[in-house]
């Protein structure tokens, strides 16, 4: 037997149940490897398969968690063997495919990577997709011509969130300059012990602007929000700067002009973390164990059980969730 939390039908209250280890195993016929799970995390994502939300979900009975880390227990795959310690994130693994909210999982070998030197399973479930997606939008903007030497801030939206924290953190660590982006001014202290040496009302960028360019303020931005916020931000990036999209939080709705792609030579960078080649995962992962301050990353993680996600899918939907969380099982 194996405890998950399960979703019986779409609109159905998740529910933790004992059920036969097999019946996971036989949720995926496309698996060749099966992974105790040991930690698994939140993402909105998750949030939004919990409560039913954007279709992302459309088999039941379903078990959600896109993010999970554990020890290979069986497999038909040759990269990976009895004991790898591995981690999952994406590849639609807790939306079209059974995920990480069970103490086992069957996936495809080719969907895991091996945990890095310097993380334990409960640290890599503290940066989970959400960090995950952050380092990849770094690396992304550094491929864009950005280094510790570039004039100005690096503007980090939803920096409270779990991909903001993360992306606060490693890009403090690497050297930059972090203007952070909250309306929570609770957050403050916690932004600043991150590495933010600025904070950025959200009221100031919330607000479409009359003017299809402002004033070129910013170096760069990881943009977690979307709508709105991205629009207005877009006009105020110095020339032959890059945005890199990774959420919609705000909206995925995109209002605004051509002008700072054609006048300033502005770079929109969309972050795909779900469908990620595997060198490029890997590559992530690794900066991640060597840039990320552990300390910091302990100090936003909270933990929590299967039994308390319900309850915290509906508090990060409504922004209520700060950092990241890391479940246990």
């Amino acid at each position: 037997m194996a405890k998950a939390l399960i979703i019986e039908e779409e609109g159905a209250d998740p529910q933790v149940q004992e059920i036969d280890a097999q019946r996971i195993k036989d949720a995926n016929t496309e698996g060749d490897v099966t992974v105790r799970v040991t930690h698994t995390t939140l993402n909105y994502k998750d949030g939004m398969v919990l409560n039913s939300i954007g279709k992302l979900a459309r088999d039941f009975p379903h078990v959600p968690g896109i993010d999970f880390a554990g020890t290979v227990e069986e497999s038909n795959h040759p990269a990976w063997n009895v004991g790898d310690d591995v981690i999952l994130t994406g590849w639609r693994v807790g939306e079209a495919y059974w995920g990480g909210y069970a103490e086992l999982a069957r996936v495809k070998g080719d969907w895991l990577v091996p945990m890095p030197d310097g993380l334990t399973a409960e640290r890599a479930m503290a940066v989970g997709t959400a960090g995950f997606t952050a380092m990849l939008a770094i690396l992304e903007l550094e491929d864009h011509g950005l280094s510790p030497t570039t004039d100005g801030e690096v503007l980090v939206t939803g920096a409270a969130g779990g991909v903001g924290s993360i992306a606060t953190a490693c890009l403090a660590r690497r050297g930059y300059s972090v203007a952070a982006v909250t309306g929570r001014s609770e957050t403050h202290d916690y932004l600043k012990s991150l590495g933010a040496s600025r904070i950025v009302d959200r009221s100031e960028l919330n607000e479409a602007s009359k003017r299809p360019l402002e004033k070129e303020t910013w170096a760069a931005c990881v943009d977690a929000v979307g709508g709105t916020m991205l629009g207005r931000l877009l006009g105020q990036m110095r020339y032959g700067s890059s945005v890199a999209a990774v959420g919609l939080a705000g909206g995925n709705q995109l209002n605004t002009t051509v002008l700072p792609f054609l006048l300033r030579g502005v770079n929109l960078l969309g972050i795909d973390s779900v469908m990620c080649p595997y060198k490029r995962r890997e590559a992530a992962w690794r900066e991640l164990a060597r840039d990320l301050p552990m300390d910091k990353l302990d100090g936003m993680t909270s933990k929590a059980s299967l039994e308390d996600l319900p309850q915290l899918g509906k508090d990060i939907l409504k922004g209520k969730v700060q950092g990241r969380v890391v479940v246990t099982l």
